[in-house]
């Protein structure tokens, strides 16, 4: 699967922190997508991927979290997807067939981007195995514009498009505070915009989503910039980094086929230290899903 079809780069990638070798005994795959094609104020986030994976030899193997080590864990990095640089449409189809080909064989994708705009054919993918999927969606912003200065596929719409494949009621989005009067109005009839701390909104539904498959989506700017600069478009009065971890408390417990953690920009992190919080994420997204 992953030598043909996909043309991965893993060669030239350092593994993400104790990444097996066998990817067919594996749990889950971790793939990068280093796409920023619509970036709207900085661009860079497609080297977020490689940063993550360079920065993780620096964190534990162990979750103190969780009481788990990554060597009790059996996933694979499947390196980056290669992708035709500035060619959405191609990038977007090249992306579903990816995650296509990891659930085909019954496997726990697990994305790094790369802008928000790849959660929209993950979801297309996600979909067709799992019809009643629910996207859990974490960011400061709503990304429901109908679009972004004439571009429909951007990561300011993403969950715009995926609600136009779930429908109603099935996205639910925590920690957004920022986004145009109407993005918000859109939101208050078709999504679950839950207000306020993340860890109180998600045990505030923990019990309607406890039998429902669930996508995790994280953007990384969902956290204040004093916890996480490197993004590109940061927002003031954002989530800590401390209350965003401990969500996978109640991650735990739910039916998690799938994550992706985006945005992260190294350009912008000069200190590195949202590539580690990125790696940290990571690490405890494997806990729930590998």
């Amino acid at each position: 699967m992953h030598d043909s079809l996909l043309t991965m780069d893993r060669q030239k990638r350092t593994p993400f922190l104790a990444s097996g070798e066998d990817y067919a005994s594996a749990k889950a795959v971790i793939l990068g997508v280093p796409m920023d094609w619509t970036a709207s104020f900085r661009p860079g986030s497609r080297f977020g991927p490689a940063s993550i994976r360079e920065v993780s030899e620096a964190i534990e193997e162990y979750s103190f979290y969780r009481d788990k080590s990554l060597f009790d864990l059996d996933y694979y990095d499947a390196g980056d997807l290669i992708l035709p640089f500035g060619n959405v449409e191609a990038s977007l189809e090249l992306i579903r067939q990816a995650v296509t080909l990891i659930l085909d064989e019954d496997k726990t994708p697990l994305l790094l981007g790369g802008e928000h705009l790849i959660t929209y054919p993950v979801i297309q993918a996600m979909q067709q195995k799992y019809p009643d999927l629910r996207l859990l969606h974490f960011d400061a912003h709503a990304d429901l514009r109908e679009a972004y200065i004439g571009q429909i596929a951007s990561h300011t719409s993403v969950m715009r498009l995926t609600h136009a494949i779930l429908g109603d009621g099935r996205i639910y989005q925590f920690g957004i505070h920022s986004g145009a009067r109407e993005e918000f109005s859109f939101a208050a009839e078709h999504t679950r915009l839950i207000r306020g701390d993340i860890f109180e909104g998600l045990s505030s539904v923990r019990a309607e989503l406890a039998e429902r498959p669930v996508y995790v989506s994280i953007d990384i700017d969902v956290l204040d910039p004093a916890h996480a600069p490197g993004t590109g478009t940061p927002e003031c009065g954002g989530q800590t980094s401390s209350a965003l971890i401990g969500a996978f408390d109640i991650l735990a417990q739910l039916r998690i086929i799938g994550l992706d953690l985006v945005e992260v920009m190294p350009a912008n992190d000069f200190s590195s230290r949202t590539s580690l919080l990125a790696a940290v994420l990571l690490r405890e997204a494997l806990m729930v899903t590998a």
